[in-house]
């Protein structure tokens, strides 16, 4: 009898741990670049720090893998309260030091060291709330009108609006871009009606236009002071509109990573070799470490990287016929697309800079740790539609069991399929499926030699009729002779 196969193994897609694996080997090698330029003395400490997240996020990836749709659904709104309560923290336990530097309070710190950033583990929790409230508005209806329409963007927003708020109150606007590129993924695929979407998006890109409009303009740069905005995200989009007037002052960052991209031209200046200066490049700015010491092809490469990766998500979100676990990976492709296309396109000048990381690149805990949870996830996705897939085949072959008199193959259990070692139901059900398929092979020798034998004696039946015949014939032709 030939060896299992339905194993934990057999059921993971490894076309998505490809590029994510190649990803995070890319971060550690630029990081090295970075911190062995800028901050010598720190090598060993931050590289350390960087392969603990790294294990530490694999590990819950894997965790998250084995969870099932029906804990999923449970346990969605206890991780959307637990991440509200979270994100309050960074309000009451931070660094003055830090929030100086970058004019957020969005890091738990207590004393002087700086703990981890609440915003990014919300966005999975955000990502699975949004989508049980899309499955939940669906359940039962066909087909939905516009007041159904109207009824589920108003529990979105009802969703939105708290962690927007706080957010707000922290001073993060970048990350807030995230939570609306999320949002806006999720409301696409839920099906709304585009009589609602479009006049929004409409008056959406209408307001930022008018905003870029106001802001060029010295009365709008006071009237946004008043209202609120804060200096330093005046200043990034003053740097980003006009980069190269503020390069001593503002833009000074913005500035030296596009001149640092544009010097490794297209094969790069080689590995661990940088020139100019440019703030923070092993976390926001890690692309422009690729470019200069990579060039255009290293930088491609991480781009057709990242693009495979998509395609392989989008594949198996494609291949899945559950809605929940569809809403959820729609939501984290597009928190991955807005995360690379902000980082990169910031870096390159076309886009302000909002501190947003580059995904499994950038250095740092909170973001690596939720982006490989958000992998989890997919692979979840990926690892049930397998499991599902194995016990159809299963079922198929109880019932062809049953028509033959033998027993019952029973389906492999996706509560006890988490365990590393397979369950016993899952070895009764390989032994009788040996067992089936020995008694299958039996009946299809015994079916061959049937018709074997049935041809044979069709054949000399055949040869026995032709005699006849012909002797019928010649005698006839005698008598008429």
């Amino acid at each position: 009898m030939a060896k299992s196969k339905n194993t934990i193994e057999s059921r993971i897609d490894y076309s998505i741990l490809l590029p994510v694996l190649i990803l995070l080997l890319v971060g550690l090698v630029s990081i090295f670049i970075a911190t062995n330029f800028d901050y010598p003395k720190n090598l060993v400490q931050v590289m350390s720090q960087q392969v603990l997240w790294i294990f530490l996020g694999s590990v819950l990836a894997f965790v998250v893998m084995l969870f099932n749709t029906e804990f999923l659904w449970k346990v969605t709104p206890w991780l959307y309260i637990f991440g509200l309560g979270l994100m309050v923290l960074p309000l009451v336990f931070y660094s003055p030091a830090l929030v100086a530097s970058t004019g957020a309070k969005n890091w738990v710190s207590i004393g002087s060291v700086t703990l981890f950033q609440p915003s990014e583990f919300m966005k999975i929790s955000y990502i699975l709330f949004l989508s049980r409230i899309g499955v939940w508005a669906k359940q039962g209806k066909e087909v939905t009108n516009l007041q159904d329409d109207w009824l589920l963007l108003f529990q979105y927003v009802a969703v939105t609006l708290p962690v927007l708020g706080l957010l707000v109150l922290q001073g993060d606007m970048g990350t807030a871009l995230v939570f609306l590129a999320i949002l806006a993924g999720i409301v696409v695929v839920s099906g709304i009606s585009w009589r609602i979407i479009l006049p929004v998006v409409l008056a959406f890109a209408t307001g930022l236009a008018l905003f870029v409009m106001v802001f060029t303009t010295d009365w709008g740069k006071e009237a946004m002071l008043k209202m609120g905005v804060q200096t330093y995200q005046i200043n990034r989009i003053s740097a980003w509109l006009d980069p190269f007037t503020y390069a001593d002052g503002i833009a000074f960052q913005q500035t030296q990573g596009m001149i640092s991209i544009g010097t490794g031209g297209i094969y790069g200046k080689g590995f661990n070799h940088l020139e100019l200066n440019v703030p923070v490049r092993e976390s926001d700015m890690i692309f422009t470490v690729i470019a200069e010491d990579f060039g255009l092809v290293g930088g491609g490469l991480v781009l057709l990287t990242y693009l495979f990766l998509i395609y392989r998500m989008l594949r198996v979100t494609f291949k899945s016929n559950n809605r929940f676990y569809t809403f959820i990976s729609t939501g984290f492709i597009m928190m991955i697309v807005f995360h690379i296309f902000e980082n990169i396109g910031a870096a390159v000048g076309i886009l302000p800079l909002t501190g947003i990381p580059l995904p499994f690149i950038s250095q740092g805990g909170s973001s690596l740790i939720s982006n490989l949870i958000g992998v989890g996830l997919v692979l979840s996705m990926a690892y049930q539609t397998n499991l599902n897939e194995e016990n159809k085949i299963l079922l198929a072959m109880s019932r062809r069991m049953r028509t033959s008199g033998t027993s019952q193959v029973k389906p492999i259990s996706k509560s006890k399929s988490k365990k590393n070692k397979p369950s016993k139901s899952v070895t009764m059900a390989t032994q009788e499926l040996g067992k089936a398929k020995d008694k299958v092979d039996k009946a299809t020798e015994k079916m061959r030699q049937t018709i074997s034998q049935i041809r044979q004696a069709f054949i000399k039946a055949s040869v026995v009729r032709v005699r006849k015949r012909n002797r019928h014939v010649n005698i006839k032709r005698k008598q008429v002779g």
